[in-house]
């Protein structure tokens, strides 16, 4: 079980007064666990800095032109291989049915593929099989880094942070092909309405991924709970 992965989760949710609250018990379980290399911890404890300063409205703002706006960034990680085909839908249902295996049931409006509730799932993992899950993943982490870091966007910092604690590099080939997938003009809005009508599904912002600060700094006291067997 670590931490590190819910507080991760945390700053990928959509930014509200209880993610500000929570950041200062996030760096602190960064610190406390040390999951990180040490400068990926600076370059996180950098954006929850600017989470913990900077207005709310604008972070608002700043999270829906990066994360909702565009397919490329957008945190369901199934888009980025399966779009909204069939498949997608048929991944999906694998992977809540391994959720409940291991005791984790969602709320009937998360989708299992958001990245925020894929790291609530591994933070109750041990670390080398959360590490693993992660790294199946590692092609669209890598990816989405890159296309943070050419926006200057702090949020680099948590999926350079997920590459990290994968422990694996993707392919070069896989993530090129990745970047080659056309990168949407978030002001263009007639594009953005014909994503929309074409989605199958939605998630609304800031419905989960980010527990409270007080749940947050509770769990550092308590001792880790024995992780779910396999075949529960």
């Amino acid at each position: 079980m670590a931490l590190t992965y819910r507080g991760l989760a945390c700053l990928l949710s959509y930014p509200t007064p209880a993610v500000k609250e929570t950041v200062g018990a996030i760096s602190q379980v960064l610190r406390e666990e040390n999951l990180l290399p040490a400068a990926n911890r600076k370059a996180v404890d950098a954006l929850i800095a600017e989470i913990a300063a900077d207005d709310l409205y604008d972070l608002q703002e700043c999270y829906i032109d990066i994360f909702d706006r565009t397919r490329s960034l957008s945190l369901n990680l199934y888009e980025h291989v399966h779009g909204e085909s069939r498949e997608r839908g048929q991944a999906m249902v694998a992977l809540l049915e391994l959720y409940r295996s291991r005791g984790l049931e969602l709320d009937a409006n998360e989708l299992p593929d958001f990245l925020p509730v894929f790291l609530e799932f591994l933070s109750i993992l041990p670390q080398a099989e959360a590490a693993s899950f992660l790294g199946e993943a590692v092609h669209v982490l890598e990816a989405m880094a890159v296309r943070l870091k050419k926006r200057d966007s702090r949020y680099q910092a948590v999926f350079d942070s997920l590459v990290a604690l994968a422990g694996v590099r993707a392919e070069a080939g896989v993530v090129a092909a990745l970047l080659a997938e056309p990168e949407q003009d978030p002001d263009d809005l007639e594009a953005l309405d014909k994503t929309w009508e074409e989605s199958a599904v939605t998630f609304g912002p800031g419905e989960a991924g980010c527990p409270k600060a007080e749940a947050l700094v509770e769990a550092m006291r308590v001792p880790p709970k024995p992780a779910i067997a396999r075949g529960a």
